[in-house]
Order: structure tokens, then C-alpha cells, then sequence
């Protein structure tokens, strides 16, 4: 009898032992590799403006939110990189920064295309980034001191506009740039600025007339609120509903050559505010960066906090974002040449 009770009790601490090795394998198949990678881990959102813009804005509230969605919830830290209108954060994050999804960053929407026109200090393949999402898609406004000599947009044929830049690659600077060759407007450039605050510093401080800058940036300018500064023109494909009165630069186009490179080149109207992670991140990470972006977008203190800070939201997925990206490199090459000269690219 004893020997029987020694072998149940023998086949029971067996049966237990078997249990618990089965729950360590149950707890191991469903252990999240992401979770357990982000956890007590730091992201740093790299911004490539200087403080103060409407990209710094949207950086920094992204990174308050985001956090709350992505597994393991790891701390996310906004650090600013200006320089050459974020073309050089985007080169830092193509080639020098960790590719395993603890850096991302927010670069100017036209900066994937510079490598397509001939950008010469571009040094990555826009096509292999990974893209997270955009929160809004603002249009570009040029705005100028009610005192300057250019004061509605057929007087940029005849007088010269002096306008603040940051550097190649960016809006400040590409938008009047092009518009300036393509379409033979007298438009000077003073670049150098950190960011498009600084450039509407420089506007009031009556250092240049004008600065080609987001719209939303443009909302939150003291001058402009206190209609000491108007919007002269407004640089997309179609009208911003916010500001229906403001024309379209593109009306100054005279011929369907001209049309179809402003066409290219206002692609990147599309983009946005794009957030990008390395190439080589594994996809994993990548695909839940991309859904804690997407559900913050969706986060009601998220929205709330957006509207307090005068900023639109307006999300522009991964694939929207790719898709326009891979459309421009599909553009005919004689629509391409035609854009590139207008950059003076040939």
C-alpha cells in the first residue's frame, strides 16, 4: 500500500512538473518581442526644425501620445535637429542613427524628393525609409508685410519680393525657388534661418518681406493676427478650405509644361508632416510604430489638445504616404528634367 501511494504521489509531482513546463511554453509562445524590446526603453523623436514651428508642435504632441499605444510604453523624448530645412536629420537618419526603432524623426515633406530633382547634399533613397504617418496635411502660405513693395500676386511679374529661407530641401526655400524659375517671378532669397518661427521673426523685424510657410503657422503669427501681414498666395494643387479668398500660385502658369511641373513638384503638398523611421528597423517594430501613431491620431485628449494649439488634424497613412512618394519617381523623365531645371538642377 505504501509503495502505491509513493508511486500516485511520484506520477502527480510529475503531472505538475509537466503542467508548469507547459505554462512556461504557453507563457513564452505568447511573450510580445516588441513589448519586450520597447519596455523601459527610450524613443527619441528627432525634429528637424528649430523650437517654435508648427513641426515642433505636432513632434511634441505626438510624442506625448504615442507612447500610450505602443507596447511596452516606452518614454518618448523630442529632440530638435535643425538644419538645411531637415535635410539634415534625414541624412542622419538614413545612414548614422540606430535602425532598430528607437529613433524616429519628422522631416519637411518636400526632403524625399530632393534625391528625384537632383538635390545634391540628399544622401539616402527615399523609397527605403519607413513611413509611420503624417497628422495633417497644412498647405504652404506666403506671407508678407502689409508695407512692401509686392502686395497681391500678379505684382510679383513686376517687383521684387525679398523672402526668408531655411535651407535646400525645404518649403521656405523650394516653393519660392521653383516658382521663381519656372514661372519668372522676381523673388529673392536670404536663407540661413533655423526654422519657419524665425523666418516670421525676420518678417517683423523687416529683415526680408516675406516667408513661405505652413499655414498653420501662419494662423498662430501675432503679426498676422493683428493683420499687420496677409497671406499673398497659397502654394498646393487645390484651394485650402480655411482660406478660399487667397489664390493659387499655380494661376500663374501659362502653358502645360509649366503645369505639369508645378504639378510634380506640388506633390509633396500631399505629405504633409511625415514621420519616418530608419531603413532596416525590423517590421515588426515598425508596423506597431505605425499603429500607435495611427491610434493617437484617433485619441479624444489627443484631438482636444490639438485644437487648443491651433493645429488641424488631418492623418495621411504609411501607404498614403508611400504611394505619393512612388508616384513622383514614376513621373515621366521629361516632366522630372523639366522640374529639375526650374530648380536649376541641369
Amino acid at each position: 500500500m505504501k509503495q502505491l501511494i509513493s508511486i500516485v504521489k511520484s506520477g502527480l509531482t510529475s503531472f505538475f512538473s509537466l503542467l508548469a513546463f507547459a505554462g512556461l511554453l504557453g507563457s513564452s509562445a505568447m511573450a510580445d518581442p516588441v513589448e519586450d524590446f520597447y519596455k523601459n526603453k527610450t524613443i527619441t523623436l528627432a525634429i528637424g526644425y528649430s523650437p517654435g514651428g508648427t513641426d515642433d508642435v505636432w513632434a511634441r504632441l505626438v510624442a506625448k501620445y504615442m507612447s500610450k499605444y505602443l507596447p511596452g510604453h516606452p518614454n518618448i523624448v523630442s529632440q530638435n535637429v535643425p538644419g538645411a530645412g531637415s535635410l539634415l536629420l534625414t541624412n542622419q537618419l538614413y545612414n548614422t542613427q540606430p535602425k532598430d526603432g528607437t529613433v524616429i524623426g519628422l522631416i519637411n515633406r518636400g526632403v524625399p524628393f530632393e534625391p528625384l530633382l537632383g538635390g545634391k547634399e540628399s544622401r539616402f533613397d527615399a523609397m527605403k525609409f519607413n513611413y509611420i504617418g503624417s497628422p495633417d496635411r497644412d498647405i504652404l502660405a506666403c506671407v508678407i508685410r502689409n508695407d512692401a513693395p509686392v502686395q497681391k500676386l500678379e505684382d510679383l511679374l513686376t517687383k521684387e519680393m525679398i523672402v526668408g529661407a531655411t535651407g535646400a530641401g525645404a518649403d521656405s526655400q523650394t516653393y519660392p525657388e521653383i516658382l521663381s524659375n519656372l514661372l519668372k517671378l522676381k523673388i529673392k532669397i536670404v536663407n540661413g534661418y533655423p526654422g519657419s518661427r524665425d523666418i516670421l521673426l525676420a518678417v517683423e523685424r523687416n529683415e526680408v518681406h516675406a516667408g513661405c510657410v505652413s499655414y498653420d503657422t501662419v494662423a498662430r503669427d501675432a503679426m498676422f493676427r493683428d493683420k499687420r501681414s496677409h497671406i499673398l498666395f497659397q502654394a498646393a494643387l487645390e484651394k485650402d478650405e480655411r482660406i478660399p479668398d487667397v489664390p493659387l500660385v499655380t494661376n500663374l502658369a501659362q502653358n502645360d509644361n509649366e503645369r505639369l511641373a508645378l504639378r510634380l513638384f506640388m506633390q509633396r503638398s500631399m505629405m504633409g508632416r511625415p514621420f519616418v523611421a530608419p531603413p532596416g528597423v525590423p517590421a515588426e517594430r515598425v508596423k506597431a510604430l505605425q499603429d500607435a501613431f495611427a491610434q493617437a491620431m484617433k485619441d479624444p485628449e489627443f484631438i482636444e489638445e490639438a485644437k487648443k494649439s491651433n493645429v488641424n488634424i488631418h492623418y495621411v497613412s504609411p501607404a498614403e504616404l508611400m504611394d505619393i512618394v512612388k508616384a513622383a519617381y514614376d513621373s515621366p523623365p521629361q516632366v522630372v528634367d523639366l522640374t529639375k531645371k526650374a530648380f536649376g538642377r541641369q
